[in-house]
Parts: C-alpha cells; sequence; structure tokens
C-alpha cells in the first residue's frame, strides 16, 4: 500500500476519533501498527496532523470566536471564560513538556494504548452512574468557574498516556467538577484550541532537522484530511450528547482495548 494511502486513513482515522472520547493517538499508534506506516518521526505525525482538527474546531466556532474577540476587552462573561481555558491548559502545557521524550519512547505502544482504553471505558461506565451526572449545576459555558477548569485540566494531564483521550479525560474532569455533558463536551473543544496548537508547534519545532520533504507532505496531506473528517465529528458529537450519555464510548473503549490486546498476542501488531 503506497504511503500516501495510509495517510490518508490515519487522516480519517484522526478526524473521527480526535473529539470522541476514544482517544486519537491510541487509534493512531494502533493504526500505524497495522498499516505498517514508517513516517511518524517520533510521534511528530501523530501530534501534527492534529492542526487539522485545531482548525476544524476554530471553523466550527468561529463565529462564537469572533464574537468573543470583539467584546474581549468589555465583556467580563468572556474575559472570565477565557482565564479558566488558560487555567485548564496550565497543567498538561508543564506536565507535557517535562515527560514529551519519555512519553513518546516508553508509552507510545499498542499495549500501552490498550489497557488506558478498558480502564477509561470502565470509568466512563461508573461516572455515567453517577446521579451528580443528571443534576450538573453548571449549564452555561460561561458560568464555569475556575476549580472546575483547574480540575479539568488536572484530568486533562492523564491523557498524555496515549489510548486515554484528551477530550475523554476532560470531559470525565468536567462532569466530576459539576458540569453537564453539553458544557462538558464544548469546554473540551474549546480547551483543543491552545493544548493542541500548542503540542502540535512544540513538535514540529524539536523535529524540524528530521523533516525530509516527504515527511512534510505527509504531515500536511495528514493535517487537510484530519481537518475535514473532525469538522463532521464535532457536530455529531455535539448532537449526540444532546441526547445521549457517553456510555456507549465506555463500552467501544472497553472492547477496542480487548481487540488490541489479542491483536498484540497474535503478534498481528
Amino acid at each position: 500500500m503506497a504511503e500516501w494511502i495510509k495517510v490518508v486513513i490515519l487522516g480519517i482515522v484522526e478526524g473521527i476519533t480526535e473529539f470522541l472520547p476514544i482517544s486519537s493517538t491510541g487509534h493512531l499508534i494502533v493504526g500505524a501498527a497495522i498499516l505498517d506506516f514508517k513516517g511518524s518521526i517520533d510521534g511528530t505525525f501523530e501530534i501534527f496532523i492534529q492542526l487539522g482538527a485545531i482548525i476544524a474546531v476554530i471553523g466550527f466556532y468561529r463565529a462564537e470566536i469572533l464574537t468573543q474577540v470583539r467584546t474581549v476587552q468589555t465583556d467580563k462573561n468572556v474575559q472570565h471564560f477565557w482565564l479558566a481555558i488558560i487555567i485548564a491548559a496550565i497543567p498538561a502545557a508543564i506536565f507535557g513538556l517535562l515527560l514529551r521524550d519519555w512519553i513518546t519512547e516508553v508509552l507510545f505502544s499498542p499495549l500501552v494504548v490498550a489497557v488506558s482504553l478498558i480502564i477509561g471505558g470502565i470509568v466512563f461506565l461508573i461516572v455515567e452512574r453517577r446521579p451528580q451526572v443528571e443534576t450538573a449545576e453548571t449549564n452555561d459555558l460561561m458560568q464555569i468557574t475556575f476549580r472546575q477548569a483547574l480540575l479539568v485540566g488536572v484530568a486533562q494531564t492523564l491523557a498524555l498516556i496515549p489510548g486515554v483521550s484528551r477530550s475523554g479525560a476532560s470531559i470525565i474532569g468536567g462532569l466530576y467538577s459539576g458540569m453537564d455533558r453539553q458544557v462538558a463536551t464544548n469546554f473540551s473543544f474549546y480547551l483543543s484550541i491552545p493544548v493542541l496548537g500548542g503540542a502540535t508547534i512544540l513538535s514540529l519545532l524539536l523535529s524540524l532537522n528530521e523533516i525530509s520533504s516527504d515527511d512534510l507532505l505527509n504531515l500536511i496531506i495528514g493535517a487537510i484530511v484530519s481537518g475535514i473528517v473532525a469538522w463532521f465529528a464535532i457536530g455529531w458529537l455535539l448532537r449526540y450528547v444532546a441526547h445521549n450519555n457517553f456510555v456507549v464510548f465506555g463500552y467501544y473503549r472497553i472492547f477496542a482495548g480487548v481487540v488490541i490486546i489479542l491483536l498484540v498476542m497474535a503478534k498481528i501488531i
């Protein structure tokens, strides 16, 4: 199979999984292993193609973001909201910088992904059975407290482990802190802008001397494909959480984790 076809497939995987609470990095690691994709560049490919997802988020929320930009100097709610975003982004930024090399060298493996998927799936099932989820205290995105933002930020640091899921960890953190599902999901999407953006820029800068022209083309193709697919995934998930809980994702994570373990045991990946 041609490398560009593998890149397109992985771009589709990234676009579908980035905002669903099932771990895009985990699916990319497993997908790359199945496809025998050699263009990762020490994890840079898996991180860089998230750029497409970031652009998709900005495009999806463009009207709200433009309004916020125009009113940020006078609207205290907008100021409060983006300060909450910054607070939530800080923990992942600190630990990501400190542990980046160790994570890509040690944790980027299908077995780690499988275990993380299963544990995360069990956590989702437990969280969705708590009565507090149905009686959330925060149902307005602009009313998220700094305490809630910090709890989401701390939960999000767990997503540095492949298979945990950044969106999954931040949504669970939001649910535990008292947000309803829609607020937790929207906050996770907004939070992806600085978190994924910072990770993408850092990874690219640290890998510049290793990237060839062919690698750069693969990165660009992957980012474009992931962005297009992510646009539709965002809209679908927002419609889904308006009427459903996250139990189905919990079961999917457990199923996917078990399948990956079987593939590892069979030495297929």
